[in-house]
């Protein structure tokens, strides 16, 4: 946000068109900032933790609204961990694509895959659906986690 930007100002909804417009509140910006500063998915719980810790002063009810305006304006990324718990991250790329996540410490890693976007437009076809849409997320260790399991200290 510019500087001597209010805390009221709005801006238009990417998603809606830009006929909706969001307020920009000063906790709407913390909480962007601090996913600006994550390199991995985060949970709602995880971030508000992460704002108190900053002295930020934004409610765990708050943050989830903020968060699913975020992932609903397309800011974010949201899916689901192996627990089933919503988990938000904001992505380099920004077409679509797949994530691979990391069990233990929830490192991410971006991924295209075309080879799956075949797969799931012929299935579609195949069973005469449209509009179709998905997502692929690959749970496993990454690399780290697996030479700690290795060691024995994991």
């Amino acid at each position: 946000m510019p500087v001597g930007a209010k805390a009221d100002s709005t801006t238009p909804s990417p998603a809606t068109g830009g006929g909706k417009e969001q307020r920009v509140t000063k906790q709407r910006r913390a909480v962007s900032a601090a996913l600006d500063e994550l390199d991995d998915f985060v949970s709602t719980q995880e971030l508000y933790r992460i704002l108190q810790n900053q002295g930020v002063s934004v409610s765990l009810a708050t943050a989830y609204r903020i968060l699913q305006s975020l992932a609903d304006e397309g800011l974010v990324d949201v899916l689901r961990n192996g627990d089933g718990e919503a988990v938000y991250r904001r992505c380099a790329v920004t077409g679509h694509h797949h994530h691979l996540l990391c069990r233990n410490c929830g490192k991410a890693v971006e991924v295209e895959a075309p080879a799956v976007e075949t797969w799931a437009a012929r299935t579609a076809a195949e069973h005469g659906f449209t509009e179709v849409a998905h997502t692929v997320e690959i749970f496993g260790l990454c690399p780290d986690c697996t030479a700690r399991k290795a060691a024995g200290s994991l």
